[in-house]
Formats: C-alpha cells, sequence, structure tokens
C-alpha cells in the first residue's frame, strides 16, 4: 500500500470509527467518495436520447402514483405499459383508469403486477419500461430506482430519494454509470409562486443571495387511522423512530434552486439540527385510540419540531424546519433575503428597497393581497405562462401536471431534467444528516458532495420558456 493509499485509508477508517462510536446511524458518513467509478460519466446537465414515445411504468398507485399515472397519459406519446402495487384492486382500479383515458387505442397493453413484495422486479424484467415511476413507501424508493436504471430505464422518485447517505450515495453511482436520469419528483418547484421567485432571482430582483427559509409544517395526524394500508400505516412508524427532519425537500428544493445550491455558484457546506420534545403524536394516540393499540404501544422518540440550519459554502444559510404534528395551518415559508429585498410566501409577500414603485414607499411595507396582481403581472414564470391552462386540473392546484408535462417535453426532445440526480440526493440528505445532528447534541455535519465537485462547472436552471 503506498503513502497516499495508505492515508486515504486511514482516513476512511478513522471517520468510520469515530461515526459510530457516537451513533450506528453515523456509519453513514464513511461513504463519502471523491472518486468516480471508472467508465461513468457526470450526470448535472446530462441529456438523454430522444424518447419519441415513452413506456412507462408504475410502481405504487395507492396515493401519489395515481396522479402521476393519469397525466402521464394524457399527454401525447405517452404509454403506460405497466401498473404495480401489492394490492390487485388497484391494479385493477388503474389500468382501467389509463385505458379510459387512451380510448381503448393508447395505453391498452397494460401488465399488472400484484400480490408480494417483489413483483416489481418481476415487472421491470418483463417490462422493459423506458421511464419508471415510483411512488411507494420510503424505504422502497432506493432499491426500486437503483434496480430501474440497472435494468435500462430512467427512474423517477417521490420524495425524498433516498432514506440513507448510503442509498444516495449508490443512486448517484448508478446513475453515472448507466446513464439513466434519475429524478426526485419534487412537484414544489412547479408552483406559481416558486416560479415566479425563481424568475425574479434571476433578474437580480433582490440582489446578492443572504439567507432563505424553507419548510414542511403541515398537521398530519389524521394519517394514523390508515393503520393496515395507506401512508399512514407505514410513515407513523418512522414518526416514533427517527429524530430530525423526515421530510425537507418540498421547502427546500425551491430556495435551492434560487440560490443556484450545487449549479455553478454555491452549495451545501454543513448543517446543525436541533428537535423539540415529542409530545404530540403520544397524546394523540392515547385521546383517539384504546390504550392496548398498536399506536400507544409505540415508543415516539422524535420531536415533532425539527430545526435545521444549513450554511452553503459562500456562508449563505438556509433555516429549514419540519412540523407535521402540530395544530397550525400549512407552511413552506418559502423565504429568500436578498441584499435588495425579500420575497415571503405564506401569505405572498415581497418587499424591496426603496420600494415597488406605484405601491410601496420604501421596504417596512410588505406588498400583499391584491397589490400582487402588478407582480405577477410583470414577473410570473414564462413556464407558467404556457402550461398553467394545460395543467389546472392537475393535482396540487397545477403544479403536479406542469412537472409531468416537464419530465415528458424534456425526455421526448432529449433535453436536460430541470433537476438532476444530485439535486435530488442534496436536498434529501437533510434527514439523515439531521439525524446525525440532532443525536450529537446540534454537532454541525458536512454534507457530502454527491457532484465529486462538477458543481462548480454545473449550469443554473434555466428560466425555461
Amino acid at each position: 500500500m503506498n503513502n497516499i493509499d495508505r492515508r486515504n485509508f486511514i482516513r476512511k477508517t478513522s471517520l468510520a470509527g469515530a461515526a459510530l462510536a457516537v451513533s450506528p446511524a453515523m456509519a453513514q458518513v464513511g461513504f463519502d467518495s471523491t472518486e468516480r467509478p471508472f467508465g461513468s460519466k457526470y450526470m448535472g446537465d446530462f441529456a438523454a436520447p430522444k424518447l419519441t414515445k415513452i413506456k412507462a411504468a408504475f410502481i405504487g398507485v395507492g396515493a401519489r402514483g395515481p396522479e402521476h399515472m393519469k397525466f402521464f397519459a394524457s399527454l401525447p406519446g405517452t404509454e403506460v405499459v405497466a401498473i404495480c402495487d401489492l394490492y390487485q384492486d388497484l391494479t385493477q382500479k388503474w389500468t382501467q383508469e389509463a385505458k379510459d383515458i387512451g380510448n381503448g387505442i393508447r395505453h391498452k397493453n397494460i401488465v399488472q403486477y400484484h400480490g408480494d413484495e417483489n413483483q416489481w422486479k418481476t415487472m421491470l424484467k418483463e417490462v422493459k419500461p423506458d421511464v419508471v415511476f415510483i411512488a411507494t413507501n420510503w424505504k422502497n424508493h432506493a432499491p426500486m430506482a437503483i434496480e430501474a436504471m440497472k435494468k435500462g430505464a430512467h427512474a423517477f422518485v417521490e420524495v425524498p430519494i433516498a432514506i440513507t447517505l448510503e442509498d444516495m450515495w449508490e443512486i448517484v453511482n448508478t446513475s453515472e454509470q448507466t446513464q439513466k436520469h434519475c429524478m426526485m419528483m419534487e412537484n414544489v418547484n412547479y408552483s406559481r409562486d416558486e416560479l415566479m421567485f425563481l424568475n425574479m432571482c434571476r433578474q437580480g430582483v433582490i440582489g446578492e443571495f443572504l439567507h432563505a427559509e424553507a419548510s414542511y409544517i403541515h398537521e398530519l395526524r389524521f394519517q394514523m387511522e390508515e393503520q393496515e394500508r395507506g401512508t399512514g400505516s407505514w410513515r407513523t412508524h418512522h414518526y416514533a423512530n427517527r429524530n430530525g427532519n423526515l421530510y425537507p425537500t418540498h421547502g427546500l428544493g425551491p430556495v435551492a434552486q434560487y440560490m443556484n445550491l450545487a449549479r455553478s455558484e454555491d452549495t451545501f457546506d454543513s448543517l446543525v439540527s436541533f428537535s423539540t420534545q415529542a409530545l404530540g403524536r403520544k397524546l394523540y394516540a392515547e385521546k383517539n385510540y384504546p390504550t392496548d393499540h398498536k399506536w400507544n404501544k409505540l415508543d415516539y422518540k422524535g420531536g415533532d419540531l425539527n430545526t435545521s440550519i444549513i450554511k452553503t459554502h459562500l456562508g449563505r444559510t438556509v433555516m429549514v424546519q419540519w412540523d407535521e404534528t402540530s395544530p397550525r395551518p400549512y407552511s413552506r415559508l418559502n423565504l429568500i433575503q436578498g441584499t435588495k429585498g425579500v420575497l415571503a410566501g405564506f401569505p405572498t409577500r415581497i418587499a424591496l428597497e426603496g420600494g415597488v414603485e406605484g405601491i410601496t414607499e420604501n421596504h417596512h411595507s410588505w406588498v400583499q393581497g391584491e397589490q400582487l396582481a402588478a407582480i405577477y403581472e410583470k414577473y410570473d414564470h414564462p413556464l407558467y405562462k404556457r402550461l398553467n391552462q394545460a395543467t389546472k386540473n392537475s393535482g396540487h392546484g397545477g403544479m403536479d401536471g406542469m412537472m409531468m408535462y416537464r419530465i415528458v417535453e424534456c425526455l421526448q426532445k432529449g433535453l436536460p431534467l430541470d433537476q438532476n440526480v444530485y439535486e435530488g440526493c442534496l436536498w434529501s440528505a437533510v434527514s439523515p444528516l439531521s439525524e446525525l445532528s440532532v443525536a450529537s447534541n446540534g454537532s454541525p455535519q458536512q454534507f457530502p458532495d454527491f457532484t465529486r465537485g462538477n458543481w462548480k462547472d454545473t449550469k443554473p436552471l434555466a428560466i425555461i420558456t
């Protein structure tokens, strides 16, 4: 072993050993890697060969999956070739829905897979789709995406892209080795306000970036009613057993793209994280279920609210909060502060140094409510203007349809996707890193550089017309 290899070996094994001394989960830190596997290619600005007709398979049609399937099936040049779920009633229902959308002409040869945990593997071998849409429980996202790419398909994964750093590295390596897209379907990046803020940031309206605030504050205790099937049946166990920010990307994705994080200008550096006490889920279970109910047998370790602070390479800060338990209104915060002003959400508000011409006299007053009409008129994103009417009846106020439209458009035209595999992993990495920081009393955690330094040469997300 030469001196350089020996130093690298000692460094890596020392990191892993120190990590294990703090927490078993800390072992994930050792999976950082600076060397791209032989034959791999950086995927930051990757554009796949054109797919004039896109054959798609769907894994998981219980909650999010059907919405993805329905809008995909409605677009020209698409074909639904397989639907997979544990439950036969769901595969039957959504197979028929796809056939109806295709008017008996398209989507007529759909193969159904159901019945056990491994049917999706059989589907990938037999059907050989061009793309796979994955909307299953969180722990299955990574293995399904990895196998889909290995079997020759582009993978599109619900949030988060994975729940461990080890899986995120394997997703990156597999994408680079197979030259297949793996995109996390962060639909909030396609919301009207988020698109408008992106457009304003690109035009320099708020100057140099200083700070952002992002959150997923969404009271979801009612999901505990889903005890045998559905989101609550598996998600409740995550709330009980994990302590950190378990769902960061809805708020973080948009502000990361405003700030060009992991794209040419700046990237994540480190994170500190703290959680509150774990009270709300336990109290809810005690109030709503019998003493011997399974929800009352859980030891709820996950704090009700988590607050994390990210420091970027340039010294900017991003606050990320998560709370799916407390009784309060929904919010993603969606705030970006610059040297010339601030854009903020929930409710949407804008303040600029010197005021907004014709509306406010200075930055001590918000432009909000009906006053925002002039702002939308001036700064609405051209993508929103183009696709709003075509997608407005899709989920989440149209953002789901706009995301799917762009996925299909990019694949058919051979364009880079709006979100690359590294962004999906970096945004999702907040979860395991926050858990590590909370477990070590708020100690800073370093973000892996999934791009291996190539973020510096990756183009910022353009204002797509």
